[in-house]
């Protein structure tokens, strides 16, 4: 099993394949193809992100005190930065969700080749993520 570290550095190597950013948008959209989709009984409006110019839904549920997280968006990018995410800290322990950092997000230059709606978008959907790890560690407590 990977440490959200290890995941955060195999994304970082990936991305650094690519020569631009129409490569990463592409990459992107690929791995959104690719991501858990949330079952539709979740979609609901207490699972969207809030802060999201784009619908964005998260479910978590805790498996063997890890959480494991799916998702879906309406937005095709959006699709792809959640997946993102959510491969760095689905299947992970709460205290780990909430102690990681997420600077992986600054190295593959996301946020600042994202537009400032969708960066806010971006940090909402951490804060989301993290949110369910506390309330998940609170119980396990």
């Amino acid at each position: 099993m990977q440490s959200i570290q290890e995941i955060q550095a195999d994304i970082i190597d990936e991305f650094s394949m690519f020569e631009d950013w129409e490569e990463r948008y592409q990459y992107m959209i690929d791995l959104g193809k690719d991501l858990p989709l949330i079952d539709e009984q979740y979609k609901t409006e207490s699972n969207i992100i809030k802060g999201c110019q784009s619908k964005v839904w998260v479910h978590a549920e805790m498996q063997d005190n890890k959480i494991a997280f799916t998702a879906d968006s309406d937005a095709i990018i959006t699709k792809g930065i959640i997946a993102i995410l959510i491969r760095a800290f689905s299947n992970q322990h709460p205290k780990d969700i909430i102690e990681a950092n997420t600077d992986f997000i600054d190295d593959i230059g996301l946020k600042e080749h994202l537009s400032p709606t969708r960066a806010n978008g971006l940090v909402s959907m951490i804060k989301q993520l993290k949110l369910y790890a506390v309330a998940y560690q609170t119980q396990l407590n």
